[in-house]
């Protein structure tokens, strides 16, 4: 059997030059426990800070021969492979412990791999053994075909599970494993080949019977042609990279003026994310939904369809929200579209987990075959949920060459499951990517590790194929709502440039799609995080949208009801900025416990002289243009306060009682009400002069108890700003790094003209390009970065000397 308890974490001491193995504990925890699960994860940095100095050791499981899956109806036959003895984990990130936990329960040893970033990470710690295999980029390390094979006969792992993205859709690397020996989990390099390609995959559907988009797929990419062709297909177009997904290398073309311009960068963005800069042009649909199939295939030619997924919600052509099944489609829909990717993935032999993404039109109700990802998708433990499986399992079933688990018609589909992509991402400001630390994480207590057993129904021959797949949700049988935490990191984790910035995924089911979506909310409610600007807030208003709670879903849907997303910030409440002075006050000024009475405790607001302890705390929003607010508090007995806000109508409260209940928690009687809110400091960085900007400022988050988020700021004192305005030099031409990034190309030499709004820089972060623009028309005074350059947040990387 596996342990049950995790032994503590040992030292991270690494070399820094040598590439190097790291046994550790199994630390695995007890599969069946959720609370001991979601507790290693809260615990395990102070685990680790607390063993640094203690030997590592390696429980090794009672039985180390290879193991049979389990969780499987289907009573395991003599003639059923065994499972692996050592996988290797070619990713990183919550996708590299998700794996982890499935190989866990299953009694197979994980090798990780690391970038010298990551030595730290979650999945780092969680894997028996981990290997560093370079530096922080991606090309040095994660996409390292020969340092990754290097380990795997280092550490005698058998097969390689690729994760999504990184090498996961390289037909080489799954080639060059073949050649090594080592079983690829995915399918033959040849689908990926095919279905790789986006312009080759769509003469294959085609062929096949799958309908597709009209646009150009041939292999001519001369500029000009394609240029011709959109002409021809007609505006709007969509230019997409041939090799890859997730957004990258891909532009949506209102116009031929754009058309240049955006071909050139869709093509420098493929090139840098897939290594082929190769594009098509395709008509865009104008109100298109997304709709996938998860397919499943098995060496020995069978093929089922897991249900599809609607991932319409998107922001920069990425998925934020995802749900299974998609809302309002009727069973005959249904069963054509799984039909339809049955039969792609038969065209292709294709082997293991897929997925077929289709356009579908709201307008006519048609689909197109838009791609087809041969991985594991990012959005799979929603069709965990609704089917009760497992995955990750049926890949490591399938790669050992044993048939499918289940028959087509024993496939559940049971009640509706979300999920929800957790992002440090500033959704106000067009989703741009943020990085830094996990100052604080708060998040909600899973119910589940893995998604919860549904009854598989009993094998039927008499139907056909289209009948077994013609089906609706079963929303009668009675569903408790449940929730997973997929996430790759913990309080105190760098959240880098260098990678995705995905931080977690939530993950709920619930009977129908009403209560699903329930339980989304009040998940959303509760996760809360301090350290980088995050999408929380607005996955609550978007989960809270009218026109999302009744399915009207879209890939416009943001754009289309952007006003209701992005509602004007309310100034915050007397009674907000009361509660945040008295956070300030009682953490300076703490009120003892003791059993003691003195004077020392009982008197612990007033001062030698007799004068009752009174101060005001200036506060305004997280806007430098914002005014502060005076806030006076004045303290009348041991944890009761007097508090006048000198607001526009200035407002008093008295007798308010308060107490800190931890460090970040603050009690408070306020109005006759009771309430219990969240409240994190964050302090400025050291290497911030003080000024009017916020970011040089104490900030205050507070989260109350309905989940909403307030960023509070505390403005320096008058000689702070003066020290600072001395160091800070202004211009209202200059431009600055948003947040720490990549310096792709400087467009522009000192002396140059430039006009207002011309491309000055490009940067990227998190693998997404952002383009700086002139905010002003004048002439180049400075330049202070070089292409290849990695900046800081706040760096002034072009100055503008505007036009008298």
């Amino acid at each position: 059997m596996i342990p049950t308890n995790r032994a503590a974490a040992s030292s991270l001491l690494r070399s820094s030059t040598h590439v190097h193995s790291i046994p550790r504990t199994l630390l695995a925890a007890d599969v069946s426990s959720s609370t001991k699960y979601a507790r290693t994860l809260q615990t395990k940095a102070s685990v680790i800070g607390a063993m640094v100095s203690q030997p590592r050791m390696l429980v090794q499981p009672a039985v180390s021969r290879r193991r049979f899956a389990t969780a499987v109806q289907n009573t395991l036959s003599p003639e059923r492979k065994p499972h692996f003895d050592k996988i290797l984990i070619a990713n990183r990130g919550e996708i590299a412990c998700r794996v982890i936990r499935t190989a866990k329960k299953l009694g197979i040893k994980t090798v990780a791999v690391y970038s010298e970033v990551d030595a730290n990470s979650l999945h780092v710690l969680e894997a028996d053994e981990a290997y560093c295999i370079g530096p922080a980029p991606s090309a040095e390390s994660y996409l390292r075909m020969d340092k990754i094979i290097d380990v795997c006969h280092r550490s005698g792992a058998q097969a390689v599970h690729p994760g999504y993205g990184f090498l996961s859709e390289n037909a080489k690397f799954a080639e060059r494993l073949a050649e090594e020996g080592i079983v690829f989990i995915g399918p033959p390099s040849s689908a990926i080949v095919s279905m790789g390609s986006k312009s080759e995959s769509k003469n294959i559907m085609s062929a096949a019977g799958v309908p597709c988009v009209p646009g150009y797929h041939g292999t001519n990419q001369d500029a000009d042609l394609l240029f011709a062709e959109a002409e021809k297909i007609g505006y709007p177009v969509l230019i997409k990279a041939i090799h890859g997904g997730g957004g990258k290398g891909m532009r949506v073309v209102s116009s031929a003026s754009q058309f240049k311009d955006a071909l050139a960068s869709a093509q420098r963005e493929s090139l840098k994310s897939f290594g082929d800069a190769d594009v098509l042009v395709e008509k865009y649909i104008e109100r298109p939904r997304h709709i996938e199939v998860q397919v499943f295939a098995d060496m020995l030619g069978n093929a089922v369809s897991l249900w599809e997924r609607d991932c319409s919600v998107q922001r920069r052509n990425q998925k934020i929200i995802e749900e299974a099944p998609a809302p309002g489609l009727s069973p005959e829909l249904r069963a054509d579209l799984s039909a339809k990717a049955v039969a792609a993935a038969k065209a292709v032999n294709y082997v293991g987990a897929g997925t077929v993404e289709f356009i579908f039109d709201n307008d006519t109700e048609k689909f197109y075959f838009m791609e087809m990802n041969t991985r594991l998708q990012v959005e799979h433990p929603v069709t965990e949920m609704i089917t009760g499986l497992d995955l990750v399992e049926w890949q490591l079933e399938v790669a050992a060459g044993n048939p499918l688990p289940l028959s087509q018609g024993q496939i559940p589909l049971v009640g509706h499951a979300f999920e929800a992509r957790i992002y440090a991402e500033n959704p106000r400001n067009d989703f741009l990517p943020d990085s830094g630390p996990l100052l604080y994480l708060n998040t909600p207590k899973p119910t589940h590790v893995f998604a919860p057993p549904i009854p598989s129904l009993p094998h039927n021959d008499s139907c056909s194929e289209f009948d077994l797949v013609k089906r609706s949700p079963d929303t009668s049988t009675h569903v408790a709502p449940s929730m997973r935490l997929e996430q790759g990191f913990t309080q105190g984790a760098q959240i880098g440039v260098f990678y995705d910035p995905m931080i977690a995924k939530l993950v709920v089911h619930g009977r129908d799609r009403t209560s699903a979506l329930r339980a989304l909310c009040r998940a959303l409610e509760e996760y809360k995080v301090v350290g980088v600007s995050t999408n929380v807030e607005f996955l609550r208003m978007l989960a809270g949208n009218g026109a999302f709670i009744n399915g009207e879903v879209e890939t416009g849907f943001i754009k289309k009801h952007y006003e209701d997303l992005f509602p004007a910030v309310e100034s915050p409440s007397a009674e907000l900025l009361a509660q945040a002075a008295l956070f300030v006050a009682l953490r300076e000024h703490p009120i003892r416990t003791t059993g003691l009475s003195t004077p020392w405790t009982t008197l612990t607001s007033r001062r030698f002289g007799g004068d009752v302890y009174q101060r005001t705390i200036s506060i305004q929003p997280d806007d430098a243009s914002a005014d502060p607010t005076r806030v006076s508090l004045k303290s009348i007995s041991p944890g009761r306060f007097d508090i006048t806000v000198h607001s526009a109508i200035p407002k008093t409260f008295t007798g308010v009682s308060a107490r800190l209940v931890s460090p970040t928690t603050l009690s408070t009687m306020l109005n006759g009400a009771s309430t219990e809110i969240t409240i994190v400091s964050q302090r400025p960085p050291p290497s911030h002069p003080a000024s009017r900007a916020t970011n040089t400022m104490e900030r205050l988050h507070v989260f109350s108890a309905s989940g909403t988020k307030t960023t509070l700021a505390i403005p320096p004192p008058a000689y702070l700003l003066s020290l600072g305005q001395d160091v800070l030099t202004t211009s209202k031409g200059a431009l600055r790094a948003p947040m720490p990034s990549l310096v792709v190309e400087v467009k522009v030499s000192v002396g140059d003209r430039v006009e207002k709004g011309q491309p000055v820089v490009v940067l990227e972060s998190m693998k997404t390009e952002t383009v700086l623009r002139a905010e002003v028309a004048g002439v180049v005074h400075a330049v202070g970065c070089a292409k290849g350059e990695m900046v800081e947040e706040g760096r002034e990387l072009v100055d503008i000397k505007e036009d008298e």
